[in-house]
């Protein structure tokens, strides 16, 4: 797809609609008991997924970018490291699912790609909390490692260290968050492509 042909009134209108969206979902979140609470589950990769589906991986890297640069411009709790990871695990998880689902447009593939992009966006979340977030959170906030370690060995105590965190609290969590995400795009999606496709 041409560039002209991809920044058309219609796409930029439901580029502008779904971040719109994604953005109002992402200010609902729920936490998980057995995880630590700085770990919030949000619908709002949705939007970004429908985009992806219905315009392409493009349009789904930009509904992202929006809704995020909307987030950080109403202020931030975690000092944009939140934003920041929230952008590029949510990259990771629906540019794969659109790109596998851009080159053949069924239902299989649909759950192919969100597969893909669920193990895409498992992986690069532990790479992404063990080499750049959590040293990021312990850094701005002036927190040694030790008490970011031990909110998730309280809840779950086979934790022990920054390495046992992201594969016990982190991954779990991304792969929660992938199979609701999926869920609900694969029942939903139909039904809103119908209309953005017109």
């Amino acid at each position: 797809m041409t560039k002209n042909r991809f920044f058309t009134t219609s796409n930029i209108a439901k580029i502008a609609i779904l971040s719109s969206i994604s953005y109002v979902l992402m200010l609902f979140e729920l936490t998980i008991p057995f995880l630590p609470s700085f770990y919030k589950l949000d619908f709002s990769e949705v939007s970004v997924l429908i985009g992806g589906f219905t315009m392409g991986p493009l349009a789904a890297v930009i509904i992202e970018a929006i809704k995020i640069l909307f987030k950080a411009m109403s202020g931030t709790q975690t000092a944009y490291v939140g934003e920041l990871a929230n952008f590029l695990i949510g990259i990771s998880f629906v540019v794969p699912a659109s790109i596998i689902y851009k080159n053949n447009k069924t239902k299989k593939y649909a759950i192919i790609g969100l597969l893909v992009g669920g193990i895409s966006m498992t992986v690069v979340g532990v790479l992404l909390n063990y080499f750049v977030l959590l040293p990021a959170y312990s850094y701005f906030y002036n927190v040694d490692m030790s008490v970011l370690v031990n909110m998730g060995t309280i809840l779950i105590p086979i934790i022990k260290d920054s390495l046992t965190f992201v594969i016990f609290a982190t991954t779990p969590f991304n792969i929660i968050k992938a199979i609701c995400v999926s869920l609900v795009t694969l029942i939903l999606y139909k039904h809103i492509s119908v209309i953005l496709k017109r």
